[in-house]
């Protein structure tokens, strides 16, 4: 998997994604990341990259040249057109079942907007994908955009540790993880449940589906009924869940 970053703020993108899983990940070359730089883009002697919107109205919009430019750098070498996600509040809703998708990529690019906007023009020709990370407005695309990349990349072969881990969380089967638990046995006269102490590995799955079929209906009832409409609630689950009504 090969991120690419077309931003303002190259810095920001690769001194927080140097860190951690991640960072090892880079490391390993398990994930490649370059940040680009629009400015570097700018045919203006200043390396000016907004200026004020047609219309009127407050702010500056980014201008379609410098990201054009920069898009046409990132992708020459690739052989085909990649994805490429724009991080805007006006986006699809970020999600694991997403995040699956886009990690089957070879390439994937994001474009980090900052001010009032990007030109409409330049996002017609060139954006594949707008997604958003939540109903909120931040100060530029970044945030959202690693976010997204750190998501992803632990979704790619080599990238985490133990390749059971992402498959075990929440979201991956639809539904919240179970509860958590390490040493010590015993912390502030809390002990941790004995199933999980009883080394018996089908008591422990049952008492974890349990405990995840309750913690998605205590905490995200939403994700049950989708769960359920899309078929990955078996009639054990129902059982149990209707003994908790």
């Amino acid at each position: 998997m090969n991120f690419h970053v077309m931003t303002l703020f190259p810095e920001m993108i690769m001194q927080a994604m140097s860190e951690s899983i991640i960072g090892r990940a880079l490391r390993s070359g398990a994930i490649t990341l370059e940040a680009v730089n629009i400015r570097d883009f700018s045919t203006d002697k200043h390396r000016h990259v907004d200026d004020y919107p047609y219309g009127g109205g407050a702010g500056m919009v980014m201008q379609p040249g410098p990201i054009y430019s920069c898009f046409m750098s990132v992708t020459q070498s690739m052989s085909k057109k990649p994805r490429v996600i724009y991080t805007t509040p006006q986006g699809r809703v970020f999600s694991q079942s997403i995040a699956r998708e886009l990690s089957q990529e070879e390439n994937l690019v994001f474009l980090c907007g900052h001010y009032e906007g990007v030109d409409e023009r330049v996002l017609e020709e060139i954006v594949t994908d707008n997604l958003s990370i939540g109903d909120y407005v931040l100060t530029g695309g970044e945030l959202p955009a690693m976010v997204m990349m750190d998501t992803i990349a632990r979704l790619v072969p080599g990238v985490l540790s133990n390749e059971i881990s992402a498959s075990d969380e929440s979201f991956e089967d639809g539904l919240l993880e179970y509860p958590q638990y390490t040493r010590p046995e015993i912390y502030h006269d809390v002990s941790v449940p004995e199933v999980l102490l009883s080394g018996h590995h089908a008591n422990i799955e049952a008492w974890r589906r349990k405990r995840s079929l309750e913690r998605t209906l205590e905490r995200r009832p939403d994700l049950l009924r989708k769960a359920e409409a899309d078929k990955l609630i078996t009639a054990a689950d129902r059982a149990f869940l209707d003994s908790l009504q």
